[in-house]
């Protein structure tokens, strides 16, 4: 498609559709606007920091966008995100990882380590792991100590230490050394097994265990400064603040959620999960955010290539350009194309929407190739060859990296600018 200006630059009023090339994935300004000041109003409402996890858009101007609105700072997964994010100046990133390369070891110490106002935070969930980071740190010599969190996990998850004993022990030797300093308790409740929407089982027991493990840290004396506990991805962050949030402590804690989808959310996973979604709120909150709910803003706009069977559809979009891990995309109903490339923004039939989306209930995607989306539809269905179908998505962590760059666009889909993920 042609150029699009960043936003704040010049630009013509013109259709997203005008002189597209299709397929092509959309973000709705007013929904991204919407998501962002009601989480961070929830957040505020329920006194706890929000350092949304960036790998989500790995977008300068999304980053800006939530830090504007009062983020703590910006999560990572990986040491590649974290200078990423340093270069995009956010000044305190919370790396939900263990660091165990010996490059990205010494590029943390070098960036982070030698002064200035910066602050960064990783995990650690070993012995092993702790004196690795020691045996490094001990070559690079820096000035300053390394701001740990020590990582509980649960058996059959991800990474964090299993054992609660273990934990303590790590603790006490995290506490106790000369190159890193004991800053908080971190775990993910997000992966523990939960029918489709609902709250894991053993959730609420296991952020119970991070609050025994921070309690008792607090008491022995190992933290340095106030901790940080940090917990929730976009499904289950209301049962963080449960359990974790203010009224849970008789001494200062930070509690930062680390949600990162909610900022796009999407018609799938976390529609079906978020407590600002589908998911009843089984938990008593403060504020007027309760009740609202996040708005989908990624669209991805596909042509249909062909009807081979009355019941067959096969669209201009597959896998390379739409996430599936979850589920399929669904469809949203149809977009009628825009005249010529200088069109300012009205539909063929002068309506300056277009949209029909009763007729496609139904309609369903099935599967997918590399290009290819294979959509059951009525054998009835009026539906030809370069019709433009609207779809929504599951997962927005994986539209994001299928993009170099995606339209902003405002509610009658005029370019605002151009949001260029860094992949």
């Amino acid at each position: 498609m042609p150029p699009i200006h960043g936003r704040g630059e010049s630009t013509a009023r013109r259709h997203v559709l005008a002189g597209a090339d299709l397929p092509l994935m959309v973000l709705s300004d007013s929904a991204t606007s919407h998501n962002i000041q009601i989480m961070a109003k929830f957040c505020a409402d329920n006194r706890v920091e929000l350092a949304p996890h960036a790998k989500t858009h790995m977008s300068r101007q999304l980053c800006r966008r939530q830090l504007e609105a009062g983020a703590w700072g910006m999560t990572a997964a990986t040491t590649s995100q974290v200078r990423t994010l340093s270069g995009f100046g956010v000044t305190r990133i919370l790396h939900a990882n263990q660091l165990v390369d010996p490059a990205a070891i010494a590029w943390v110490a070098a960036t982070y380590l030698t002064g200035g106002d910066a602050q960064y935070y990783c995990y650690v969930d070993s012995l092993a792991g702790l004196a690795l980071l020691e045996r490094e740190l001990d070559r690079i010599n820096p000035p300053a100590k390394l701001r740990v969190l020590i990582e509980l996990g649960f058996v059959g998850g991800r990474t964090g230490i299993r054992s609660d004993p273990d934990a303590v022990t790590l603790a006490h030797a995290v506490a106790g050394s000369a190159r890193v300093d004991l800053a908080g308790v971190a775990g993910f409740e997000g992966l523990m097994p939960a029918s489709d929407g609902e709250t894991p089982w053993g959730a609420a027991e296991f952020l119970r265990r991070m609050r025994a493990l921070t309690k008792y840290c607090a008491d022995a004396g190992l933290f340095a400064g106030t901790p940080v506990v940090t917990a929730g991805g976009s499904s289950f962050f209301d049962l963080v603040v449960a359990e974790l949030g203010p009224d849970s402590w008789d001494f200062p804690v930070t509690c930062v959620l680390r949600s990162g989808c909610y900022v796009t959310h999407d018609h799938g996973l976390y529609a079906r999960t978020s407590p600002f979604g589908a998911r009843t709120w089984p938990f008593g909150f403060r504020g007027a955010a309760v009740g609202e709910h996040f708005v989908p803003a990624l669209e991805l706009f596909a042509s249909v290539l062909s009807r081979p069977e009355p019941d067959r559809v096969i669209v201009g979009f597959g896998r390379r350009e739409a996430p599936t891990d979850d589920r399929m995309p669904i469809v949203l109903g149809r977009l009628r194309a825009v005249e010529g490339a200088g069109d300012t923004g009205r539909d063929t039939d002068g309506d300056t929407d277009g949209d029909t989306d009763g007729d496609t209930d139904g309609w369903e995607v099935t599967a997918v190739n590399d290009h290819h989306a294979f959509l059951r539809v009525p054998a009835d269905a009026v539906v030809d060859p370069g019709q433009i179908l609207r779809f929504g998505i599951s997962h927005p962590c994986g539209a994001f990296d299928r993009w170099r760059s995606i339209p902003l666009i405002d509610d009658e889909r005029h370019v605002l600018g151009v949001i260029r993920p860094v992949l």
